[in-house]
């Protein structure tokens, strides 16, 4: 067979998240030696630059500006989806359809962003170019591989079994054929070799991190962080490894003022591990206007049940913080008054200038309290939730047993972090999902319809009907 050149291609448009078939992609004549060779598609310092910028820039992508914020809590006891999308008031209430176009979508970002980081880290050590020193490289690389484990994190977190692509493929010739076919169209890997995957490229990318001073980079912290949630969530969890890696965070410490971390007054600040910048020009934030404001129906409508959480806990500053009361047009069936209807308000700037956290060390706090509990450490567990709970006014607590504790650790997580991303991870990790959102209230405290959809099968999305229609090799998930 003969390559009459080598093909290059982003993974946005590849087979494994298009219609492209695998003849669009290979060339139809049989291979034979005389196939070109395929060339890198880094040649220089500044088609790395461009490439690290893409890896960055992506937190402007639609998935970071909206999906990400609304996965994480709209599917939660937190808060309603909002809005008048159907897709989405499929995913609020536990009946998602393998053809959702939002589970198609946010399957082909990661992967995409997976291929950008592929692209550094098989790649940029070919660069021959002088002004891009070994140590550079290095670093880029240490980048590449802290994102790649961040989007494997999300997607094995979604999905349950997903494929592994390690290689971003550019063409094809005699000698990759089986590499080019496995990786365009891969098989579902365990959820345990993903957790193997993470946790290799987080900690082979300690070494060469950029410093953890720089917030608005992957750095040494948040690979930190990262390992720690990693070994939090995968099968059979490792707390001590949680504890070491949790340990090993330095150089941060809780804001004075919880409100400090979202009045757009405190960007990159003390508790902050990584964020990102919607300040530099790089990241147009324009997802907090999905959130916020009065000219529509929002996304991510704060529930009765989270506001009523705060309330019990007379948790004022919290509460203060998190939702914002306005007066609106309309009203709906969880909140009936137009005149006080609740608002997301942890991204107040419309201006597309919002900074948003990826990591912030009250999280990890947390996750030591939930670390201190499954080990048995009732009383440092306690001291790790007080530390929260003080800075907003709230009286300590003790723990005494571990049903109780993570109980209490859930509680506060619920009230600390708020959409920020979290929640629908949190009940998973902890296995308090079913036994939570199958009790969720209106705010006359009737279980609410939907609730009864929530099973065990509707912990996983189902792998994109589409994506199958690609790649005969992808299984579905369980209930679809």
């Amino acid at each position: 067979m003969k390559i009459n050149k080598a093909i290059y291609y982003l993974f946005g448009a590849s087979v494994l998240m298009t219609s492209v078939s695998c003849s669009d992609f290979l060339d139809t004549e049989p291979i034979t030696e005389d196939a070109v060779s395929i060339e890198t598609p880094l040649k220089s310092k500044d088609d790395a630059d461009k490439r690290m910028n893409t890896i960055y820039t992506a937190f402007g992508n639609e998935y970071w500006q909206l999906d990400y914020f609304f996965n994480g809590d709209a599917q939660t006891e937190i808060s309603y989806a909002g809005a008048d999308n159907v897709q989405n008031f499929q995913q609020d209430e536990y009946r998602i359809l393998s053809t959702n176009p939002n589970v198609e979508r946010d399957w082909k970002y990661i992967y995409g962003f997976i291929n950008d980081c592929n692209m550094i880290l098989n790649y940029v050590d070919e660069i021959k170019d002088p002004a891009l020193t070994s140590a550079r490289k290095a670093e880029m690389k240490s980048e590449a591989a802290i994102f790649r484990a961040l989007y494997y994190f999300h997607a094995v977190q979604l999905w349950g079994d997903i494929p592994l692509v390690t290689k971003a493929v550019i063409g094809v010739n005699a000698d990759n054929f089986d590499e080019v076919y496995s990786q365009i169209y891969p098989a579902r890997k365990p959820v345990a070799e993903v957790y193997n995957l993470i946790i290799s490229d987080l900690e082979g990318a300690l070494a060469n991190a950029p410093a953890s001073s720089e917030k608005y980079r992957v750095n040494k912290n948040f690979a930190y962080g990262l390992l720690a949630k990693a070994y939090a969530t995968k099968p059979n969890p490792d707390w001590a490894k949680v504890k070491q890696y949790t340990s090993n965070i330095s150089g941060v410490s809780l804001l004075p003022v919880y409100d400090q971390l979202f009045d757009g007054n405190h960007e990159a600040n003390a508790e902050s591990i990584f964020e990102a910048d919607g300040n530099a020009g790089t990241v147009w934030a324009w997802g907090s206007s999905m959130f916020y404001g009065t000219d529509w129906k929002k996304f991510n409508v704060p529930s009765n049940d989270l506001v009523k959480a705060f309330n019990d806990e007379g948790d004022t500053q919290r509460l203060n913080s998190s939702v914002k009361f306005l007066p609106v047009s309309w009203s709906d069936k969880y909140w009936t008054q137009s005149n006080h209807y609740p608002f997301l308000y942890k991204m107040r700037k419309t201006d597309g200038t919002q900074n948003f956290y990826i990591l912030r060390y009250a999280d990890i706090i947390l996750l030591q309290a939930e670390a201190g509990v499954r080990t048995g450490d009732f009383t440092g567990a306690a001291g790790y939730l007080n530390q929260v709970r003080t800075r907003v006014g709230l009286a300590p607590v003790t723990i005494s047993s571990e049903t109780d504790g993570i109980g209490k650790v859930l509680n506060e997580r619920k009230l600390e972090l708020a959409f920020e991303g979290h929640r629908w991870f949190d009940l998973k990790r902890t296995g308090a999902a079913l036994s939570v959102l199958s009790q969720q209230k209106d705010g006359n405290g009737n279980i609410l319809p939907y609730a009864g959809n929530i099973n065990q099968n509707r912990l996983l999305w189902p792998i994109p009907q589409g994506q199958r229609d690609n790649n005969q090799n992808l299984t579905q998930n369980p209930g679809y």
